[in-house]
């Protein structure tokens, strides 16, 4: 179950976790990802329903719904976590830190690959909605608010609503810098501007 690796983890991503007994009992992202293993696990032997109402026993203790069929790796961290909900057919590299209200959503009524692949060393920030069978490369960052429709590459921010790339992901030094983004809205907004004063001047008689 590697539950020690996973409250090691913690330690490393929460500057707020003092002690094992705290991390142990009051990080609902650490349930939430326990009893994952379990139902997943129940899920890869057949017995879908046990899985089922194993996963919505974790949601109504933790706030978080994941569905038994998603694949997920080693120290997957999701802080605070209240409202995150990652579809079936999700898969989740090791080392992934994600936030509360994430979503990671299919965008199609087939029974196939339809929900997101996450690189390992990724950051998903709070209320980020990433949706269909994309892949999100290793060690990428995704912008807290930001919709992600579109596959990013490795070691890329994205931010905005779509999201747009900028150079430079989540390395293992700067995962928690999230908040450290591009402003792509306001560097456009200058861009705008510098044509239209470059428009005023060719207008002027």
């Amino acid at each position: 179950m590697h539950i020690l690796e996973d409250i090691k983890n913690v330690f490393l991503k929460d500057p707020a976790a003092r002690s094992f007994t705290e991390v142990l009992t009051c990080y609902p992202g650490l349930h939430a990802v326990w009893l994952h293993r379990v139902s997943h696990r129940l899920w890869t032997l057949g017995l879908r329903l046990p899985a089922r109402l194993l996963s919505q026993a974790g949601r109504a203790l933790t706030g978080i719904e994941i569905h038994p069929g998603a694949v997920i790796g080693r120290r997957f961290f999701i802080d605070h976590g209240m409202g995150v909900v990652i579809g079936e057919t999700s898969e989740i590299g090791d080392d992934v830190l994600m936030y509360q209200g994430v979503v990671l959503g299919g965008t199609s009524l087939e029974k196939k690959k339809r929900h997101p692949t996450i690189g390992s060393g990724s950051v998903i920030g709070a209320g980020a909605i990433v949706l269909g069978a994309i892949v999100i490369g290793e060690h990428a960052r995704i912008g807290a608010g930001s919709v992600v429709l579109k596959d990013v590459p490795p070691n890329t921010t994205v931010f905005g609503v779509p999201a747009k790339p900028r150079e430079g992901g989540a390395g293992e030094t700067t995962q928690l810098d999230h908040n450290k983004l591009f402003d792509v809205c306001g560097e456009e907004i200058k861009v705008l501007r510098a044509e239209v004063e470059e428009l005023k001047k060719r207008l002027k008689p």
